[in-house]
């Protein structure tokens, strides 16, 4: 169900923030030139998670629904302190990027005079944010296991707590007078990240710009209240001096306007959100089998140590060709293998004859004259070699032992009326199992 989609909002204001939080923010748009359609309302009535956008009246393809201008954007660039985080922009240098931004964030939400402080009142209450981060250690890996996400999470706490112990509080430290001691927290940045994570923009880059950094994120009012959804009826556009969402579908009055968040799997939705759109409604989403599993699978039909060797190096070989690695996975769409030339070049030469694959590494590789029939999309598959199909087949079944249940527990879950009594953490741990193992089994359909 749709209702689903959404990151879950709280009641709850920034430092006591107005009593009428919307009325405070839409006074704040009028100030700073941010012009909502008056086909739109900001309201928590009729949506699906807390303070959202609905039409008051049918809005038409390419109609402006907001337009954001730059000045009313919160980042590193626009924030009371920009001079000094440009000062000292290179000490601020992370793995995330997010450090200066993140900054600007602590020293605003504090700031009394902080010119935000009518938009922070439609935050959400940060202490009760749904990210698997804020979960019990114990609790993640029991519903996620198998998902890819206690491992993404875990990556994630590393490095928020590398950064914040390096560079963020030397950083404020060495500022008393800009950071009360109430914002110098871990558990805070935490918080803060996960926001970011949730409700922060990223402008694209242009087509000649591809080989820059990627761009910092933003905070922008107003686009961070719509809910997602992948069947989304508006989309954000960027200009020199607005942002601007705008319509893509019709939206019935009364209906809820929803924007994109990106082509998002269920698994990096909950990771980023907290929420997963419910199987069969998010059409992005995927399934991954990790590489080495791939490898574990061929490693089970060697016969000896010569052949076991023989596949090392084919491994090691496909390593160089940049096709596989020990942390990467082969990613499963719904309606296509999104890293379709890494699969069937695995494949390929995991289960090409001995002499063929010493050719094969002789020359490198292969040119352009590949096969059709050895084209890796998802109605393909059938038709290839049985050798292949037997290998992903193998690797499927081996990723489906990485969950703790099986499909028919998670289907039996579904369908039965507990599902209604189980907690929010375990419906969303649930559905986004059972949307992976629908990809796996469908799999295991198609080679079979």
């Amino acid at each position: 169900m749709a209702t689903q989609a959404k990151r879950p909002r709280v009641a709850g204001t920034v430092d006591g923030c107005d009593a009428d939080p919307v009325a405070g923010f839409l006074s704040w748009c009028g100030q700073v030139g941010l012009e909502l359609s008056s086909k739109v309302a900001v309201t928590r009535q009729g949506t699906v998670a807390g303070y959202g956008m609905v039409a008051l009246e049918s809005v038409q393809p390419g109609e402006l629904l907001f337009a954001v201008p730059r000045a009313a954007l919160l980042s590193q660039h626009t924030c009371s302190i920009s001079g000094l985080l440009e000062q000292e922009r290179v000490a601020l240098q992370s793995q995330s990027g997010w450090v200066p931004l993140l900054l600007a964030l602590l020293h605003e939400v504090q700031a009394p005079a902080s010119p935000w402080r009518p938009y922070f009142a439609l935050w959400p209450e940060l202490g009760r944010l749904e990210h698997p981060m804020f979960w019990p250690e114990e609790e993640r890996h029991r519903l996620l296991q198998g998902t890819g996400v206690p491992e993404a999470v875990e990556k994630d706490l590393t490095n928020i707590r590398s950064e914040y112990c390096s560079i963020v509080l030397p950083f404020m430290e060495a500022h008393p007078e800009l950071f009360s001691p109430r914002v110098r927290s871990l558990e805070l940045y935490h918080q803060l990240v996960a926001l970011v994570m949730a409700y922060s923009f990223q402008e694209p880059l242009e087509e000649e710009e591809d080989e820059k950094e990627p761009n910092s994120p933003l905070m922008v009012p107003a686009a961070d209240i719509l809910n997602h959804l992948a069947n989304h009826n508006a989309n954000l556009e960027y200009s020199a001096n607005y942002l601007r969402m705008v319509a893509t579908q019709p939206i019935p009055k009364g209906h809820e306007i929803f924007n994109t968040y990106g082509q998002m799997a269920n698994w990096q939705l909950i990771h980023m959100y907290g929420f997963v759109e419910p199987y069969p409604d998010n059409t992005d989403d995927t399934a991954d089998i990790q590489m080495v599993t791939v490898r574990e699978a061929a490693l089970q039909g060697t016969k000896g140590e010569a052949e076991r060797i023989l596949l090392y190096e084919r491994w090691d070989f496909l390593c160089k060709l940049e096709m596989v690695g020990e942390e990467g996975a082969f990613v499963i769409g719904r309606e296509e293998v999104l890293t379709e030339e890494e699969l069937t070049t695995t494949l390929k030469v995991l289960c090409m004859p001995a002499e063929e694959f010493k050719e094969f590494k002789d020359q490198d590789g292969w040119g352009d004259d590949d096969r059709e029939e050895d084209s890796l999309t998802i109605t393909n598959i059938p038709r290839l070699k049985a050798s292949w199909r037997q290998l992903l087949r193998d690797s499927v079944l081996l990723t489906l032992q990485t969950y703790a249940t099986d499909l028919k527990t998670e289907q039996d879950l579904l369908s039965n009326e507990v599902y209604t009594k189980l907690s929010w953490r375990e419906q969303q741990a649930l559905q986004l199992r059972y949307g992976q193992k629908m990809i796996l089994h469908h799999l295991l359909e198609l080679t079979s």
